[in-house]
């Protein structure tokens, strides 16, 4: 199932969506509680991911970056489970219908350039298979200019504000 988010409306779910008023590629989501509902959101993003698509997902330590990770992988249609890539880097997922890959990395501990070669992270991101890419800002400069930015915040122990700014064509 795909959810539309469109600004001024409310998910299937009820969560609120608005429209920055100083952008058209950005779209807030506030009052988003961890629970099945943001699930089929998440979900709905990985439908949505096209070949090539870099999605940059942002926030501080605990803000779910992985569980959002995980409804996307989901929804994108690998049968794995996401996990955290934090002490591999990079986590491969397949998906059965196509055979094409869906690359998980986590940059947190990426911290010189040859890290970053260590890793073939440029092979990765000059591919045509989607990634997601959690810490982004450790490697902003090596991103490409088209990618889906997801910034998460922090509000409560179930409540997340999710806002998502596309550049380029794509989502």
């Amino acid at each position: 199932m795909l959810v539309s988010f469109a600004p001024g409306k409310t998910t299937d779910y009820g969560i609120p969506v608005k429209a920055s008023p100083a952008a058209d590629n950005l779209i807030e989501i506030s009052d988003l509680r961890f629970s099945r509902g943001s699930c089929v959101i998440f979900n709905g993003l990985g439908l949505a991911i096209p070949r090539g698509r870099i999605t940059a997902i942002m926030g501080p330590s605990g803000t779910g970056k992985t569980t959002l990770a995980r409804g996307i992988g989901r929804g994108w249609g690998t049968p794995l489970r996401v996990t955290s890539p934090t002490y591999v880097l990079v986590n491969e997922y397949p998906r059965p219908r196509d055979g094409a890959t869906l690359y998980h990395i986590d940059c947190y501990r990426l911290e010189r350039t040859a890290d970053i070669a260590t890793v073939g992270l440029e092979d990765i991101l000059d591919g045509d298979a989607p990634a997601l890419i959690e810490w982004p800002e450790h490697i902003v400069d090596l991103l490409p200019p088209d990618r889906l930015w997801i910034t998460l915040t922090y509000d409560s122990p179930t409540r997340r504000r999710m806002r998502y700014t596309s550049t380029g064509e794509g989502i």
